[in-house]
């Protein structure tokens, strides 16, 4: 199995990802042919720090001294 990263692009009313050609070679892929794809998406900065539960009103000073504790 090869992993490889592509940009999604709109197709019609779909959405489609092109195969790179050296894919296409190393996996003896050819036309008409079925494939099974996994799918896993890239997750933003914004997503991962949208986790975060609102209400968080602590600073960055006090986040470190917490940190910090049984270190010293």
């Amino acid at each position: 199995m090869t992993e490889v990263e592509v940009i999604t692009k709109g197709w019609g009313s779909s959405i489609g990802v092109i195969i790179p050609k050296a894919i296409i070679k190393k996996e003896h892929i050819g036309k008409n042919e079925k494939i099974i794809m996994s799918f896993k998406k890239a997750h933003t900065a914004k997503e991962i720090f949208g986790l975060i539960p609102t209400g968080w009103k602590k600073t960055t000073q006090e986040l470190k001294d917490e940190a910090r504790k049984g270190w010293e």
